[in-house]
């Protein structure tokens, strides 16, 4: 039987805090993109890793972006759709098809870019730069220790 006198704080539950910090400043942003470019939150999650890291296969970007494999293949198909994604078969591999942002996707990515930045710029005026740095430290330093405990399961 579990300690009754143990009560889960929510509101200081770092786990739950961490959820809705991501989720406020995720929609935010989606708010600044979705209407100018149609883009759901996880489509845009796969066009910036395209942007960043292209070519990757579709399984590689949901493993960049850290989401299940329906969720990128359905965002995949609606960019793909939309003529803002290109997928090519390896030459050298032909059952292994990359991903990249097409001439329209490549223009799109220039475009939300600066606002993402900006989007970013404006959080961070919250912090001093010593503890921008300091929440980056911590944040990897979570980070990896979110993963340590996964692998362990």
């Amino acid at each position: 039987m579990a300690n009754q006198s143990q009560v889960l704080e929510l509101e200081n539950f770092l786990p739950y805090r961490l959820s809705i910090l991501t989720q406020v400043v995720s929609e935010a942003l989606h708010d600044l993109y979705a209407g100018p470019f149609g883009l759901t939150v996880t489509q845009w999650r796969v066009m910036a890793a395209l942007g960043r890291f292209a070519p990757l296969t579709a399984s590689e970007v949901g493993q960049r972006i850290v989401m299940d494999k329906v969720a990128v293949s359905r965002a995949v198909a609606g960019l793909m759709n939309r003529g803002l994604i290109e997928r090519a078969t390896d030459r050298k591999d032909r059952r292994r098809a990359s991903l990249r942002l097409s001439t329209a996707g490549s223009d799109m990515h220039a475009q939300i870019v600066p606002i993402a930045l900006a989007y970013e710029a404006r959080l961070h005026e919250a912090l001093s730069e010593d503890e921008q740095r300091l929440f980056d430290r911590l944040s990897d330093r979570l980070l990896a220790r979110a993963k340590t405990l996964r692998d362990r399961r």
